[in-house]
Parts: C-alpha cells; structure tokens; sequence
C-alpha cells in the first residue's frame, strides 16, 4: 500500500429503519473516509438475513451472509454505528457480528458511532462495542462519536445538523483511514517483522538473574 486511494473502508449501521439514524450518522463518517481518498461501501444489513442459529459447522446461512463477510474482509477499516437499545448495542448488530468472527476482523482497524434519543449519545452501547471489537482482535480507533437527541440531530436531507458534531463524525471517518493506512504502511510493516523476530530478552541473560 501506497497512498490513500488503496485504504478501503466499509461501514455497518446496526438499524433496520427506513429512515434510520444511525445510517444517516455512518454514512457521514463514510464522507470523512472518501474526503481522504479512500474507497468506501456501505453494507445494509437489510440486505442479510442475519439470524445467528448457532450452526457450528458454518452451513446453510444465505449467500448474502458470506457476501457480508467477503466485503469486511476485504477492507482494511470498519466503521460501525448502533442505536442504543436498554442500554446496549442492538441485537441486528450484535446478529452480524456473531456471524462473523477473526477472519474478518482480526488486525482491522474499527470506527464507532452511536446514537440514542435521550442525552448521552449511546455511550454504553458503544463502550460494549468497544469491548466486542477487542475481542475480534480489531484495532479499535480511540476517536468515537455520540449522537445524542438523534430524533432532532439530522435535517430532513439525513445531514448532521450541528457543525461541531458533524465535523466529529466525519473525523471518525478520517482517523479510520488513517490508521488503517499507518498499520498497512511499509514502516509499519518493518515495525511488525522486528517486533515478532525480537529477542525475548534484548541483552540479557537469564544466568546472569540475580538470585538464580
């Protein structure tokens, strides 16, 4: 990887709405990453079904749940919104990412979003995204942003009505591209192999231990 132009980011809304908030809020960040010059697509969960049945053996799911995993993996960043629901993240979201696992995310660098109707944005949703990110190994980018009142944040186009909070989220967008152009990055890479070819114990020696 190059320049910008080869970071390709893919974002999720964890709402099934027609008119729904989070969309409107993921779509925003979506702008931030093209205004870098990364390539972007959003993928609507309206187009899977994305019950989670417990299959083990990883069979008999719909062609579009395997379309869903094919785009997140072929992207170097993820950009997720959820509405908050009793103080969480929402079940179409969380079905989505049960369906999916490490192949998709592992070393992905992840952009969070949340809105709620009441004050604080979705906060908790998303600090429980943050933790479900972790656990796929993601990289979860520091920079979130939470929509409060989301029934009165977007004008009646879908655009973030506040400049500050919309500068915000496309900022989201942005630090995605970003990170995920650093850590794919040649130096990045040279960081990476010194890292894992790395003594265990730089000039030391166990022998020398004192006490052993």
């Amino acid at each position: 990887m190059t320049n910008t132009h080869k970071v390709r980011i893919v974002a999720i809304s964890g709402s099934l709405r027609a008119k729904s908030f989070s969309r409107m809020a993921v779509l925003t960040a979506l702008e931030g990453a093209r205004q870098l010059g990364a390539e972007t697509e959003y993928l609507d969960l309206r187009d899977v079904r994305v019950a989670c049945d417990g299959n083990e053996e990883d069979r008999g799911y719909p062609d579009s749940v395997y379309t869903l995993r094919e785009a997140v993996k072929s992207a170097h960043g993820v950009l997720l919104c959820t509405p908050e629901y009793h103080g969480s993240v929402s079940g179409v979201l969380k079905n989505a990412l049960d369906l999916m696992g490490f192949r998709e995310f592992s070393g992905k660098i992840i952009g969070l979003l949340g809105v709620s109707a009441g004050a604080l944005g979705g906060i908790d949703a998303l600090n429980t995204l943050r933790s479900v990110g972790r656990a796929l190994h993601a990289w979860v980018a520091p920079q979130q942003a939470a929509i409060p009142f989301c029934g009165r944040a977007f004008d009646e186009n879908g655009q973030i009505i506040d400049p500050k909070m919309r500068e915000r989220v496309l900022d989201v967008g942005r630090q995605v591209v970003r990170f995920a152009y650093l850590h794919h990055s040649p130096q990045a890479q040279d960081f990476l192999r010194a890292w894992e070819e790395a003594a265990p114990n730089p000039g030391g020696n166990q022998d020398t231990v004192p006490g052993r």
